[in-house]
């Protein structure tokens, strides 16, 4: 059992907990953090994936792989299994949290929150599932890491940006952990500040214009999805990548998923089924979403009330988390109520439509979300390219605030400390698990090249 999960009966104040966090130093030292050797025993990077892939849909699974061939970064996203196996024969502190399962640069983005107001936040948690605090921050960082790579800089230059943002990670925690519990839950990052500490000033002014013209934008709903057709609402179909399923001369996986979504509201509030029960269910399409996710069930569900009132809900297929086999199995048999409870857990501004599907005949779990405005997503994106340095320490810090919220706040800063040591070493990691992830990379495209797994943009 970690030592975070042997707890006494009453909690201890912040000071003896930052002490017991100190004193654990001894048993796992901060720079061992640093060290990457790849096993012995290291199984064959494509093996995993395509062992891993075998229940996810295949005719799709080309999609997947050739996302993944575009660079280091984009493997990265799609190899969380092999990065998982990885981590587990790294030293482990021993102070858990419920982590994302899958931190990457691309898992932090802006959204709106039920009062409309845009926030940043970790919004990907497929693979949640409480594990070592670092084992998120090691894969954070390995990405911006990759990030800067891509753009051809130099890997003392992607050390200093994966550093930084290990510092943002440390330094908020610290924040963090003498602050009241309701307090702390409370804290979130407005996108809107976020955006106002850009260094650049012209980048922060052009910003600042696109998001209230998206604020603006988000009224009109989702033009580009949903059309009107005969007086009644439905999913504009963009095949491959998005198509009714009503459409397509078999009903099955529609009733299917008007099925999933029934059961779904049983795991509502009465209060949100309330609210559920004033619009009806009118469209189901198929969506095929990400890197890591393409090949997994996905539809979007378009829910509309008499009076042309719209709701777009994502209904995604939740398989047991990558991180199972070595940090242990959920504790929920039910894989979509633990994507559900970890993003509740993690996530300052959860979803009001967050729930899981629970259809006792049927063996596929899934969780519902509210479909997410990819208008506000692009921010993020275009920060990560504009101002590399600065979304690096804004997701760091987020990441840290996310993990305060189910970890020890006071246990994890006392390890961390005040100096630079434990920066420093996740660093060091981020640069070697860099070079293994390109390794890891061009064998992937051989194996492509060799005919041993097909890739194909559709």
């Amino acid at each position: 059992m970690p030592p975070e999960h042997v707890q006494p009966s009453a909690p201890l104040p912040i000071a003896e907990r930052r002490s017991a966090g100190r004193n654990l130093r001894k048993l796992v030292p901060r720079s061992l953090h640093a060290a990457w050797t790849p096993p012995s025993d290291r199984e064959d990077p494509v093996k995993r994936i395509i062992d891993a892939d075998r229940h996810r849909i295949s005719h799709l699974l080309p999609i997947r792989y050739d996302r993944m061939r575009a660079t280091p970064l984009t493997f990265l996203r799609g190899a969380a299994t092999v990065m998982a196996a990885d981590l587990a024969t790294t030293p482990a502190s021993g102070l858990w949290v419920q982590s994302c399962g899958d931190c990457h640069l691309n898992n932090f983005g802006a959204f709106a929150s039920p009062e409309g107001t845009p926030v940043f936040d970790v919004n990907d948690f497929d693979e949640t599932l409480p594990a070592p605090f670092e084992w998120d921050l090691k894969r954070l960082v390995t990405s911006f890491a990759l990030a800067a790579r891509a753009r051809g800089i130099a890997a003392k230059a992607c050390r200093t940006l994966a550093r930084a943002a290990v510092q943002a990670y440390r330094v908020n925690m610290t924040t963090l952990a003498p602050l009241e519990p309701l307090i702390a839950w409370r804290t979130r990052v407005d996108v809107g500040q976020a955006l106002a500490d850009l260094p650049d000033d012209k980048l922060r002014e052009r910003e600042h214009r696109r998001l209230a013209a998206i604020i603006d934008a988000g009224r009109l709903g989702y033009p580009k999805l949903v059309e009107k057709h005969r007086g009644g609402w439905r999913i504009r179909e963009r095949p491959p990548l998005v198509f009714p399923l009503g459409r397509q001369g078999d009903d099955t996986h529609e009733l299917a998923v008007r099925s999933a979504f029934e059961s779904y509201k049983i795991t509502m509030p009465e209060e949100r089924r309330l609210l559920l029960d004033r619009y009806r269910l009118v469209d189901v399409a198929f969506k095929v979403v990400g890197v890591g996710s393409v090949g997994t069930f996905c539809a979007i569900a378009l829910l509309a009330t008499p009076d042309d009132a719209t709701l777009l809900l994502q209904i995604k297929e939740a398989r047991p988390s990558v991180l199972a086999p070595f940090a242990g199995p959920s504790i929920y048999l039910n894989q979509g109520q633990r994507v559900v409870v970890g993003q509740r857990i993690m996530q300052t501004t959860p979803d009001p439509f967050l729930g899981w599907t629970m259809d006792p005949g049927d063996d596929q779990r899934c969780y519902v979300r509210r479909f997410r405005d990819g208008r506000l997503a692009m921010i993020s994106a275009e920060l990560s390219d504009a101002a590399l340095a600065h979304h690096a320490t804004l997701c760091g810090a987020t990441l840290a605030r996310a993990h305060a919220r189910s970890g020890d706040a006071a246990r994890i800063a006392g390890y961390m400390g005040s100096g630079g040591v434990f920066d420093a070493a996740i660093a060091d990691f981020a640069v070697s698990y860099m070079a293994q992830t390109e390794r890891d990379w061009r064998q992937f495209v051989d194996a492509i090249k060799a005919g041993r797994i097909e890739a194909r943009t559709s």
